[in-house]
């Protein structure tokens, strides 16, 4: 407590009360970042030249500006303050070293915690090409991320085999994801080693599913146990069944589609304890720009829909193709996002993970600002271009044009 007639200094100002960083900042705000480092129990007890509320921008950063080392990250996330003179305080860009620290200290749990609270569906009445008779059109897919080559990253995550028996060059991630197909927005993911399959992921991504969704998937994920705890969420399915599915014709219907039943693998000879579903039979016509590809490609859809007057078979194989968009919006994040053949820079499979839910993160916040465009423009987000809306975030978010005062 100063004597009388002295001024207590004024406290000096930290750059975690100054930091934003554009769009990233309007869609993850401080105070909901401060929200999740506190309820994971990450929030520092002294003050530190990367406090948690930076370190996560830090995570963002580097995810945005993949192509980066370290120090240029950390750099591009601040130049924009002080280009805006919105910073003036003293703060030393941190070494390498130090920023690998302070992401251990983080963890990956508020980086998690951040996307589950943030990564919802995106599309309202108005959002062209989401819907289909009023459902939420939903697909479900997965991808894998090459990681440094560490020990620690080997045991954890694992690396596949090549066709000769040998092993690739990098341990793999592997990322499953729910994506709503008209807004390109991933909603969900869950994560996890090469060896678990996408079948065994996938029911952590049901609890995101609900009564006005329909969700897309492919024939890999069709199976008893997986399409029953995937229709008690309340959700339609169209999903593709495998070539060699038996599936008895019960009763044909007028728009050419019939009734079914499947079985779970116990009870196949049995015949206990069916679920009845519909299938829709079409095949494929020959590419006319391709002519040396062949044609007639037949597909078998299921679905939960039984009446042909909610759902045409003609409208289930339109509709079926959308889950291509998924295929899209995991391109975005690997290849334009994260740059085409890079591995992830984190050695260790606690920084893997941070990383990954990072990228997740950023690629949200990107499709995020394209939806408000298209909304603008009353345009199919479709009609946007990622790469363009990436560069445009990147060139804010470095020069501090959209700097949002926290």
């Amino acid at each position: 407590m100063p004597r009388a007639g002295q001024v207590k200094p004024l406290v000096q100002e930290r750059l975690s009360d100054r930091i934003a960083i554009g769009v990233l900042t309007a869609t993850f705000p401080p105070v909901l970042v401060d929200g999740v480092i506190a309820e994971t129990g990450r929030r520092e007890q002294r003050h530190r030249l990367l406090p948690a509320r930076v370190v996560v921008y830090l995570v963002l950063a580097l995810a945005l500006f993949s192509g980066q080392a370290y120090e240029e990250a950390a750099r591009l996330l601040t130049e924009g303050l002080v280009w805006g003179r919105r910073w003036r305080g003293a703060w030393q860009v941190p070494t390498t070293k130090a920023i690998t620290r302070a992401r251990e200290r983080l963890g990956v749990e508020p980086v998690r915690r951040l996307f589950a609270e943030v990564a919802r569906p995106l599309a309202v009445e108005r959002t062209q090409g989401a819907w289909y008779r009023g459902l939420r059109v939903l697909a479900i897919d997965g991808t894998t991320l090459d990681v440094p080559d560490t020990p620690a990253n080997q045991a954890a995550f694992g690396r596949p085999a090549t066709h000769r028996g040998e092993r690739t060059a990098f341990p793999q991630v592997r990322v499953l994801g729910l994506a709503e197909c008209g807004t390109h927005a991933i909603t969900a993911a869950v994560l996890g080693p090469l060896a678990v399959g996408e079948t065994t992921l996938a029911p952590g991504l049901f609890a995101r599913l609900g009564a006005g969704m329909l969700l897309l998937a492919d024939r890999g994920f069709v199976g008893f146990d997986l399409w029953r705890a995937a229709a008690a969420t309340g959700a339609e399915l169209v999903w593709r069944a495998k070539t060699n599915q038996a599936l008895p014709v019960d009763r044909q219907l007028g728009d050419g589609s019939y009734l079914s039943r499947i079985y779970a693998a116990r009870d196949q000879r049995a015949k206990r304890d069916p679920i009845r579903v519909r299938v829709v039979e079409y095949t494929l016509g020959k590419d006319p720009g391709r002519p040396g590809q062949p044609g007639g490609a037949p597909y078998r859809l299921l679905t939960t829909i039984l009446d042909p007057a909610e759902a045409p078979a003609a409208e289930l194989a339109a509709l079926y193709h959308q889950r291509w968009e998924f295929e899209t919006a995991l391109d975005e994040l690997k290849v334009h996002q994260r740059g085409p053949g890079m591995v992830l820079r984190s050695r260790s499979p606690e920084l893997v993970e941070q990383e990954v839910w990072g990228m997740l993160l950023v690629h949200h916040a990107i499709r995020v600002l394209m939806h408000q465009a298209a909304l603008h423009g009353e345009v199919d987000p479709d009609r946007l271009s990622f790469t363009r809306s990436l560069r445009v975030v990147r060139r804010q978010t470095a020069s501090g044009q959209a700097a949002l005062s926290p």
